[in-house]
């Protein structure tokens, strides 16, 4: 569906172009003005919509596609850094809603006093994850703070973590042909309860050395169900350990919340700026990245790391 879906938009866009050609021909031709300005104005959209899935290009890990967790967790430095961190939870809500994404807050540790000291966001929209693993890591702010009487200068530090969402079941599938299963009469008293027959079943599951047991039931077959059913328990186990484990990977390397690490810095006094230390990317447009506008960033540090 989705492979189909891709086909028709660039269909769609090889379509438009070739329209906007001869539209582009026929005004030149009749020498019509208002037609030659409302083809350069289509013109440019489709060359910015170009752009975009020309940079989506880019976005092809396994996770890229997927919904985003989002994790902020405030740094040292108290109420500051726990404002900073609500500052942040709001920039990108912002930034959610700007895209057409939704943003739902999962859960919040409140501060004390004012801001968060931690939140994890769920943010749903295609390519989520992909565009947000631009944010991970320590963003800096430094401005002259609120909760400061004496109206000093203050410089706090807050952490964005960053994970695809994974699947709520995880679905574990037994291949018949990875199973060893034996059987044999059960263990118990003796006397009349003896069994005259092989009931107890033992399950081998050869890719993982996995052995299951089971002889309480009275019949072979229900035995049988029953050590399935714990050896899908087993596999289960196994596989959300490896699920967590990928998580970490995701999540990178943890990092403190402090000078020396910081990926960007929002600077509100003595002057406007805000920068990216790993691109370079700098605006002194501060009120509108807070505000949600971090396209700019996302998009200079995915192109200079893919």
């Amino acid at each position: 569906m989705q492979l189909r879906e891709q086909v028709e938009l660039w269909r769609g866009l090889e379509k438009q172009a070739s329209d906007l050609v001869d539209l582009a021909e026929l005004a030149q031709a009749e020498g019509d003005t208002a037609l030659n300005q409302e083809v350069g104005e289509e013109a440019s959209a489709l060359a910015r919509r170009l752009d975009q899935l020309e940079f989506q290009l880019m976005l092809g890990g396994e996770h890229d596609r997927k919904n985003a967790i989002l994790a902020i967790h405030a740094g040292a430095g108290g109420t500051e850094s726990q404002d900073w961190a609500q500052m942040l939870l709001r920039m990108y809500l912002r930034w959610a809603e700007r895209r057409g994404y939704s943003g739902n807050v999962l859960d919040t540790t409140w501060g004390e006093e004012a801001g968060i000291k931690s939140t994890t966001v769920e943010i749903i929209g295609p390519y989520a994850y992909g565009y947000l693993t631009a944010e991970r890591g320590v963003h800096r702010l430094v401005r002259l703070s609120p909760f400061d009487a004496a109206h000093r200068r203050h410089t706090s530090f807050a952490l964005v973590e960053v994970m695809p969402e994974v699947e709520q079941e995880v679905e574990v599938a037994v291949n018949p042909d990875d199973l060893e299963i034996d059987v044999f009469r059960s263990s118990g008293a003796g006397g009349q309860n003896v069994q005259k027959t092989s009931t107890a079943v033992r399950i081998t599951h050869r890719p993982t050395g996995i052995v299951v047991t089971c002889q309480n039931e009275r019949s072979q077959l229900q035995n049988k169900e029953t050590a399935l059913k714990i050896l899908r328990a087993r596999l289960l186990e196994i596989e959300l350990e490896r699920k967590e484990e990928e998580i970490l990977r995701l999540k990178g390397q943890h990092v403190a919340a402090g000078w020396g690490n910081q990926i960007r810095s929002y600077v509100l006094h003595p002057y406007n700026m805000v920068k990216d230390h790993r691109s370079g990317y700098e605006t002194s447009d501060t009120a509108a990245v807070l505000d949600g506008e971090i396209d700019g960033f996302i998009e200079a540090y995915l192109r200079m790391a893919r």
